[in-house]
């Protein structure tokens, strides 16, 4: 049953991650009708004290209410999302899920297939190539200027705090939780699919001694084009920098390079002899979630397949196993 006004239903479920909540604050196609495991302070204040938000203890019930139609997923351990994803599938909603969306291949895999018997609708929270400066970086790279694209370097560093967990079972842990981001630009910005990956990780910088979490990972990358590339992740980030989080993407082809400095701050794109200086980031970047509801009433489909979109999560699952094994 969805909302007399025509807009859809959102329920949230969790709080372990970067929740939809504002966003709904006034939305004109999304209403917040529910949520589960989740504090009412940490709803907007515009939100906090309506009567029509039912607040469940458990998924069970949520899933249970008739007017909710997507949930939206940041489950309280990543290891159960895929689970709970399977389930919100099963129960005939829609889910929008924190990143990653699973922690091994074979509950992704069970993801994608149980969204596809269900034909109810599956996204990651994976926009990252569709906000500025990235989106403008992925028009120049699918416009040909670069020429072929030879080597990329991408980079992501947030900072550390105490509130990181230890237990990579909770948020999926660096390279999962952090480097599915770079290698999100890798195949969403610069257009390489990934076809093979490597990882080291370490724990030296981590606070806590005896400590699991791992601080800082090496990637290397074959892509399918023959290209190559290389990802760096770390939660080294620190608060002089200005940003919480300090990405750079460089895209290399063989007419000229584009880059992204100092979270996005920077641009260049310079092609043959030509230094062509900051790139125009003006155009408009429509968020994703917007794209998602957008597709669910019949608008235009979303810019990535399920499975392309996945792909730098599958990615990062098996960086998690090579690195892994680099460690025996």
């Amino acid at each position: 049953m969805s909302d007399p006004s025509g807009k859809i239903g959102v329920a949230l479920y969790g709080s372990n991650g970067h929740q939809v909540q504002k966003r709904l604050v006034g939305h004109p196609r999304a209403l917040l009708v529910a949520v589960a495991e989740m504090e009412r302070a940490q709803l907007p204040a515009e939100l906090r004290d309506r009567a029509d938000i039912a607040h469940y203890d458990t998924l069970e019930p949520l899933l249970a209410d008739p007017r909710v139609e997507l949930v939206s997923l940041c489950s309280p351990r990543r290891r159960d999302q895929a689970r709970h994803a399977c389930v919100c599938l099963l129960a005939g909603k829609h889910v929008y899920a924190e990143k990653p969306c699973a922690l091994t291949e074979e509950d992704l895999d069970a993801l994608i297939a149980t969204a596809r018997r269900t034909g109810r609708r599956f996204h990651e929270m994976a926009g990252t190539a569709f906000e500025q400066p990235y989106l403008a970086m992925r028009q120049i790279v699918k416009s040909g200027t670069l020429g072929d694209i030879v080597q990329v370097f991408a980079q992501k560093s947030y900072p550390y705090h105490d509130r990181r967990p230890q237990d990579e079972d909770v948020d999926g842990g660096l390279t999962a939780q952090a480097g599915v981001h770079a290698l999100r630009l890798v195949e969403h910005v610069a257009g390489q699919r990934i076809t093979s990956i490597q990882a080291f990780e370490t724990r030296r910088g981590n606070p806590v001694r005896g400590g699991e979490l791992r601080m800082a990972a090496s990637l290397l990358l074959r892509l399918q084009s023959g290209g190559v590339a290389s990802v760096v992740v770390n939660y080294l980030n620190q608060a002089g920098m200005g940003r919480w989080g300090n990405e750079h993407l460089r895209i290399f082809g063989t007419r000229g390079f584009v880059e992204a400095t100092d979270g996005g701050a920077r641009t260049r794109l310079v092609v043959g002899d030509k230094d062509l200086g900051p790139l125009d980031t003006a155009g408009p970047a429509p968020d994703y979630f917007d794209r998602y509801l957008d597709s669910l009433r019949g608008g235009a489909p979303m810019p990535l397949s399920v499975e392309d979109e996945l792909h730098p999560t599958r990615m990062t699952l098996r960086a998690r196993q090579s690195a892994r094994r680099n460690d025996e």
